[in-house]
């Protein structure tokens, strides 16, 4: 890929080589910076192996697990530096219920630097959801149930400790025909929303929103237009 620039054809330079289980990308870009890519395919059962590196930059070194299993899915990085930042995210569960998390480690600090996790229920035409975020400060829990072919509801739950507050939000969705969606969302600060989108051709909708604050209905209210096409 290239471009020109008063007068000069700048390019980046890119090439994969591939041997046995081991796949190589190398990519020079128009700066001189050199990005280099080794993933190892299936050195054991079920595992993926990746280094990476941008190249001066010797601290963009990284070595990166991947594990993938019928019931479990898990990934690990570690920065190859002296004090790095280590990276965890996993997945266990089936079709009915699963627990994820997703957290990193700063060797330099000694501190958790992101922590999020939470667990999934999903049975039939109905899902329940219960997660942790920021690091615990933020909690959030949902319903989702679908009521009919053509009508689905749900309510959220979110709750912030540190700011000691809590929303909680209802909304619907409703097919009036196999083109035309109806939704609908509200919470207890009095904010409503409501949208109708139509796919008047295939892949082409055309989606008309409104927004309110109940609490100041005359300063709030907001309407719009959106058309999206694809030929």
């Amino acid at each position: 890929m290239g471009t020109k620039k008063d007068g000069f054809l700048l390019a980046d330079v890119n090439t994969q080589l591939k041997k046995n289980n081991i796949t190589t990308d190398i990519k020079v870009d128009t700066s001189s910076n050199l990005f280099a890519t080794f993933t190892i395919d299936e050195p054991a059962p079920g595992l993926r192996a990746i280094i990476s590196a941008r190249l001066p930059d010797q601290r963009s070194g990284r070595l990166e697990l991947q594990y993938l299993h019928d019931l479990a899915a898990v990934s690990g990085s570690i920065g190859l530096t002296v004090n790095p930042v280590v990276n965890f995210s996993g997945v266990v569960g089936n079709n009915l219920l699963a627990f994820g998390t997703d957290l990193s480690y700063d060797t330099k600090t000694g501190e958790v630097s992101k922590f999020n996790g939470g667990v999934s229920y999903t049975k039939e035409d109905f899902t329940a959801a219960v997660t942790l975020n920021n690091k615990g400060d933020l909690l959030t829990g949902s319903l989702y149930h679908n009521v009919n072919l053509t009508t689905a509801a749900g309510v959220e739950m979110t709750r912030s400790f540190s700011t000691n507050e809590t929303t909680i939000t209802i909304g619907s969705q409703h097919a009036w025909d196999p083109l035309t969606t109806f939704k609908t969302r509200a919470n207890n600060l009095g904010k409503v929303n409501a949208l109708i989108q139509h796919e008047w051709r295939p892949k082409s909708f055309v989606t008309i929103s409104g927004e309110v604050d109940t609490k100041a209905i005359e300063k709030s209210a907001k309407i719009g237009l959106a058309l999206a096409l694809k030929p």
